[in-house]
């Protein structure tokens, strides 16, 4: 057992036992003066509801402290699955980290970033002193949920979401089916009941790329169907005209779409690697789900799914 008040004590083998603690990755902002400040953190925690209060910490030779101690405000960034490049954008050491980068400016000043999976607005309520850092506290005055799968952090690697194989799983003794009576001859039911079935585990595999599912779908189609234009997403992907709209700004801005002539989008380079991954998430789970049929039976399958398809 390891002693931190023993003679020998191993700083780097505490940090490594530290890191099996899995925890989301930050980007903490704050402005003041005309100086901003970012750093990504892995510190971050909530305090209290009510007062609804927030902490992380900084490391007290932080280059960045001054900004935090003298700025009124701070911006807790919560990032989302796909933004690894933002988070080492701001865990290295930059004289301008925030040179290329796009954000809107929130309460003080503090930047805010763009596609993130939260973000919160707080103003400086507390610093603590921590041994090697400061603890700052803020009072969160405003927040924004973006739902988007988080950025995860474990061992000193990024990692991201997925389902624990118990909570995907059947409970015991609960048989292979629940279904009673006519239900289990309904096609209607039973159609509904596999498409909730497949997506329990597909979907959280899917946004833990980062992605919505709008977003995952719209890069799929323009995969195969590259020029299509608004009135062509919106037939393709079935989604409102809003969201369609909202879904190319993000993806453009995430650099995966591009616009092309007539008024029409393609993938760029980025976008086709993207994809890429998404087919590959599609496979392994049609896979795994479809795993004890025959390829015969498989065809049969989408030659029935289309008629239906076809006929509605």
């Amino acid at each position: 057992m390891n002693n931190p008040q023993e003679a020998g004590f191993d700083p780097r083998a505490f940090r490594r036992a530290l890191g099996n603690f899995a925890t989301g990755v930050t980007i903490m902002t704050a402005a003041v003066g005309g100086r901003k400040a970012g750093v990504t953190a892995n510190s971050f925690n909530s305090v209290s509801l009510d007062p609804a209060l927030i902490l992380w910490s900084i490391d007290k030779r932080s280059t960045s402290y001054d900004v935090f101690n003298d700025a009124s405000h701070f911006a807790v960034n919560i990032l989302a699955a796909d933004q690894i490049d933002l988070s080492n954008q701001f865990a290295r050491p930059k004289d301008d980290k925030f040179a290329g980068i796009d954000y809107e400016e929130g309460a003080g000043g503090a930047p805010l970033f763009s596609d993130c999976a939260a973000r919160f607005q707080c103003e400086m309520h507390q610093q603590v002193d921590g041994g090697d850092h400061w603890i700052l506290i803020g009072k969160v005055i405003a927040f924004d949920d973006f739902g988007r799968s988080p950025l995860l952090y474990h061992q000193g690697a990024y990692s991201s979401v997925l389902p624990h194989p118990r909570l995907t799983s059947r409970p015991e003794g609960t048989g292979k089916s629940a279904f009673q009576g006519r239900l289990s001859h309904n096609l209607y039911y039973l159609m509904t009941q596999a498409v909730r079935s497949y997506q329990a585990d597909y979907q959280p595999r899917q946004l833990a790329t980062g992605l919505r599912t709008s977003e995952a779908r719209m890069l799929m189609v323009l995969e195969n169907d590259a020029g299509l234009d608004m009135n062509g997403l919106q037939r393709e992907v079935a989604m409102p005209m809003r969201e369609i709209e909202q879904s190319v700004d993000i993806l453009k801005r995430k650099g995966l779409v591009e616009d092309l002539a007539g008024g029409c989008f393609g993938l760029t380079p980025a976008g086709v690697e993207q994809t890429e991954a998404l087919w590959t998430i599609a496979s392994e789970q049609q896979g795994r789900v479809f795993a004890g049929c025959s390829a015969e039976q498989i065809e049969t399958f989408k030659h029935m799914l289309k008629q239906v398809i076809g006929t509605c």
